[in-house]
């Protein structure tokens, strides 16, 4: 039997709630092996990002080196690329490995509120990697500031701008809606071909740290694991609001605390 493997290539949330931890969590609940590729050390905790540590573009090269020269990865993840030159970095690395099952989180602002992407990073990442990925990810904030927009009100809007993601390079796009006003969670999977509406009703909960991380690396679980992208996303939306539910049995933090990336097994 073949082992199904995805890779992170994120940064590492200290307290576990997000990033390289959440998508770990994420594979191993969704029984993918995972491993990881760590582009910045984060000094956070559910209050907030305290420091940004980036690991230098030659050693983000050598652990990408090191894992694709060995494992056979079967999907890539892609989170918090805060400079330009990492991200110029990891697009030659999925070129160098041939990697095209590439689900890409823009990370750019953490659930706290604090920036995770340095605004000159923003052109390297629609030129370099947008155009890389089987799907992007942004939420509503994320996809306004990839097109220098205002923010999306509405689905007709959110549509609109994942068409415009898409004629910049994406292949498909996931606009997230789950900051929009309103009682429903409504995300977006627009393609070339045709748009899906995927829906939840919101749950009332704080804690919501690391939601964005865990929905990407639940795509790329599913794709390592052989599903459609259609179904990937599916998939995916129903695991994250499961955690999401969950999230309150757990007691972490004193701000804003994770998903239950472990809801079916706790």
């Amino acid at each position: 039997m073949t082992t199904p493997i995805a890779v992170t290539i994120a940064g590492s949330d200290s307290s576990g709630g997000a990033g390289i931890q959440a998508d770990l969590k994420t594979f191993s609940a969704l029984g993918v092996y995972g491993a990881s590729v760590i582009t910045a050390l984060t000094a956070q905790n559910t209050r907030g990002v305290n420091a940004i540590h980036d690991v230098p573009a030659h050693f983000i090269a050598a652990q990408i080196d090191a894992v694709f020269s060995d494992l056979k990865v079967n999907a890539v993840k892609i989170g918090m690329l805060s400079v330009p030159v990492a991200i110029a970095t990891v697009a030659a690395g999925l070129e160098r490995w041939s990697q095209t099952l590439v689900v890409l989180d823009p990370v750019m602002v953490a659930t706290s509120g604090d920036r995770l992407l340095a605004p000159a990073a923003i052109e390297v990442l629609k030129r370099d990697l947008i155009p890389r990925a089987l799907v992007v990810t942004p939420n509503l904030h994320e996809a306004a500031a990839l097109l220098d927009e205002p923010l999306a009100r509405d689905e007709h809007e959110m549509r609109d701008q994942a068409e415009k993601l898409l004629r910049i390079g994406a292949k498909a796009v996931l606009i997230k809606g789950g900051h929009a006003q309103g009682p429903e969670a409504v995300d977006l999977l627009v393609t070339p071909e045709a748009a899906a509406r995927l829906s939840t009703e919101k749950i009332d909960t704080a804690n919501t740290h690391g939601t964005g991380c865990t929905l990407s690396s639940a795509i790329a679980a599913g794709l390592a694991k052989g599903y459609r992208l259609s179904e990937a996303v599916a998939d995916a939306k129903a695991y994250v609001t499961q955690a999401i539910a969950a999230a309150d049995e757990l007691e972490i933090g004193q701000g804003r605390g994770p998903t239950h990336h472990f809801h079916a097994w706790w």
